[in-house]
């Protein structure tokens, strides 16, 4: 019934509890999941993950923030992208939060990383997964350049404003709501998440980060994605099984998935 199209299972507090979560997903109607990469070193077990489980998938990226680990090459990324079961690239894009003292001019290293992995991306005709934090005008600003009317994906666990939103779907992206929508703190997101047409719109845990309300402050899973969906169906006035069912049919549409067959859980 539901997706979380975007979780680190990988993760050491979600891996040794694996089993549980298995269960906690079945129990909550959550059929599938795409478990994400964010450094080349994590990339085999992640993709472990998707080989082992017929309803986990993978992406192969370094994340922005990352910094003294394997710096990915184009090569690198298609030749992994090219493996069973991966499924898009990334999670990428620009992280400005934490600059430590340097200037954005600084940061090219992080936007240089981007362009490799929107590249990869246009090779393998695969999703980019987009994280941008404090730097959405220059995230636009590459993929423009980079991607032009070429690159699709979804820009992930939102949190930027409604005019980042219209951009971002101008470029043919989709967007991602995760549990932050259920925050108190959140009107202005939840304003964007009305706006957003459901044909348009993923949703997901970023797990083990950002769990729901009522789950704020513990550690996330992927069978909370349901309090994302209906949140959505909330803000919109519909019935929550309308949004599993578009955000799970806009998850194989973006991904080239086919519908959901028989799988075990």
């Amino acid at each position: 019934m539901y997706v979380d199209s975007h979780c680190h299972l990988s993760f050491p507090e979600l891996i040794s509890r694996l089993d549980d979560i298995r269960a906690d997903m079945a129990a909550a109607d959550v059929d599938r999941a795409l478990c994400i990469c964010t450094t080349l070193e994590e990339f085999d077990e992640v993709h472990g993950l998707a080989t082992r489980f017929d309803n986990f998938w993978a992406s192969v990226g370094v994340h922005p923030d990352n910094e003294d680990v394997r710096e990915p090459s184009v090569d690198d990324l298609v030749m992994l992208a090219a493996k069973p079961r991966v499924i898009a690239i990334g999670e990428t894009g620009l992280d400005y939060y934490r600059l430590n003292g340097r200037t954005i001019a600084d940061m090219e290293w992080q936007r240089e990383r981007f362009r490799v992995h929107i590249r990869a991306g246009r090779i393998t005709r695969k999703p980019l997964v987009i994280h941008t934090r404090s730097a959405s005008e220059d995230t636009l600003a590459v993929l423009r350049d980079e991607g032009g009317g070429e690159s699709t994906g979804v820009f992930h666990c939102f949190t930027e404003t409604l005019n980042v939103a219209r951009a971002a779907l101008d470029l043919g992206f989709m967007i991602s709501f995760s549990g932050i929508l259920t925050f108190k703190t959140a009107a202005d997101l939840r304003e964007v998440a009305r706006y957003v047409p459901l044909d348009r719109c993923l949703i997901e845990t970023d797990s083990p980060y950002l769990a729901p309300v009522p789950y704020r402050g513990k550690t996330n899973s992927p069978a909370y994605v349901p309090y994302v969906a209906k949140q959505i169906a909330d803000l919109k006035g519909i019935g929550v099984e309308q949004v599993a069912q578009q955000t799970s049919s806009n998850f194989e549409s973006l991904f080239g998935l086919p519908p959901l067959g028989k799988i075990s859980l």
